[in-house]
């Protein structure tokens, strides 16, 4: 007898993508071909693949603009970090933050539960290990906590991981000896990893990047190849099996006539299996580490 396949998730990170206007300076309704990343205020849109759209709060009930370590530490911890900060805190995580990542971070709370293999998909270079960064991402504080491996250059030529830059075209320019993948290399080699692994950690951060340039030809450069490596995964992911939730931390490229994050909502997707129980079920960022606990705990 054939064993039942177990239930998976696919975190799909993408930074600073919130839900804006359709309007000029929203680049995401001016490009064409973005599903499923173009969603508007009060505007329902159907979603691809029968998914479900859960307008998400990552201001959290604290002044100001959200901001990438504390939504970011929220996101993979369940904890409401702005709250006990008292602020939004940009960059990367400081002390507060590495501390509540150290004791919650979801793969930590993976591990203790039992529930392997798990996966952040994304390439490490070289330098990484070498220079010992004195700032480290919320994600990488997440991984560490829970003792996990990290991906390496090898992984990826291997096609076992994926960079940040899926396309691997910004470590060819700096002249690393990696092929360059297609937005369907890509959407294979993540939807291997999600066949794999119980949960996968997938995160893009170009995004908040061309927001803060404003930089309209970017997004024009960037965001079809990302909306074409999403259709692509999930075009071969197992939805019967798997749930792929897409989110992010805070809105910027929705809104290109300014530099800062936006006050937005940000879009967190749901697809696959228990989708409309999940999305119901996300209002604001610290939901997501408590939903993924509940999809891989049954």
């Amino acid at each position: 007898m054939t064993a039942e396949k177990k239930s998976s998730v696919l975190l799909f990170f993408i930074d600073g993508l919130g839900i804006g206007n359709c309007d000029e300076n929203n680049p995401l309704a001016n490009i064409a071909d973005l599903k499923p990343l173009a969603h508007f205020k009060d505007e329902i849109a159907e979603i691809i693949f029968d998914g479900i759209l859960a307008p998400t709060d990552p201001r959290l009930g604290v002044e100001g603009r959200p901001q990438s370590a504390s939504g970011q530490t929220t996101i993979l911890t369940g904890v409401n970090a702005p709250q006990i900060l008292g602020n939004h805190k940009q960059g990367f995580p400081n002390q507060t933050l590495r501390e509540i990542i150290a004791e919650h971070s979801i793969f930590l709370q993976l591990k203790r539960r039992r529930i392997e293999p798990n996966v952040f998909a994304n390439a490490y270079t070289p330098g990484f290990f070498s220079e010992k960064p004195r700032w480290k991402s919320a994600t990488t504080c997440a991984v560490e906590a829970a003792e996990m491996s990290f991906r390496k250059l090898p992984d990826l030529v291997g096609r076992r991981a994926v960079f940040h830059d899926f396309s691997n075209q910004s470590l060819i320019d700096l002249e690393f000896d990696v092929p360059l993948f297609s937005p369907a290399d890509a959407g294979v080699i993540l939807t291997e990893l999600t066949k794999e692994n119980r949960f996968t950690l997938y995160e893009y951060f170009i995004t908040d990047k061309i927001g803060h340039a404003q930089n309209f030809e970017a997004a024009k450069t960037y965001l079809p190849p990302l909306a074409a490596f999403i259709l692509e995964t999930l075009r071969l992911i197992d939805l019967q099996t798997t749930t792929v939730i897409l989110t992010s931390d805070h809105g910027n490229i929705e809104d290109l006539s300014v530099r800062t994050h936006t006050l937005n909502d940000v879009p967190t997707i749901v697809w696959g299996r228990r989708h409309r129980e999940i999305s119901a079920a996300i209002k604001d960022l610290s939901d997501l580490t408590p939903a993924i606990l509940n999809l891989l705990s049954d």
